[in-house]
């Protein structure tokens, strides 16, 4: 009988034990990490968003994926050549990318700050970079499109 209620005392020491741990708060740089990750993910979200909304495939193609791996966002986004002047019946795929490539800054800027190593963080900002150069794409596409003819004078 001693042995049992040994064994019993050990047992719920050992559940209060884990209890304790289980509820101890993670440390304060991990629910940071968390914090930011869960930032870069709803931007990311709003991306494939607006990817879909402009019937683009979700995620950016392999090959922009690594066309964009080592340029910033600024570099993905300069498309159009110079001094090119977008017609406003492009404004509105011209928007989303705009909005797509401010998406891409605000994702790059915090995985930098969580660092070179943090792969997760840098596959965001690398995906959102190609979506940013992708729809930087569709605009410039757009403005080219000789569209209506103009009228004879």
């Amino acid at each position: 009988m001693a042995t049992l209620r040994a064994v019993l005392v050990g047992a719920g020491l050992a559940l209060g034990i884990v209890a304790c741990v289980k509820g101890t708060p993670p440390p304060p740089e991990w629910q940071r990490r968390q914090q930011r990750m869960n930032e870069i993910t709803a931007l990311w979200t709003q991306i494939r968003d607006w990817r879909r909304e402009a019937h683009m495939e979700l995620d950016p193609s392999p090959q922009m994926l690594f066309q964009s791996r080592d340029r910033t966002v600024k570099e993905s986004a300069r498309v159009c050549p110079d001094g090119h002047e977008v017609p406003t019946s492009c404004d509105e795929v011209c928007n989303l990318a705009d909005a797509i490539c401010d998406n891409a800054e605000a994702i790059c800027i915090i995985a930098d700050e969580l660092g070179p190593h943090d792969e997760l963080a840098q596959e965001k900002c690398t995906s959102s970079k190609a979506s940013c150069r992708e729809a930087k794409q569709r605009c410039c596409g757009c403005s080219e499109d000789p569209g209506e003819p103009e009228a004879a004078p």
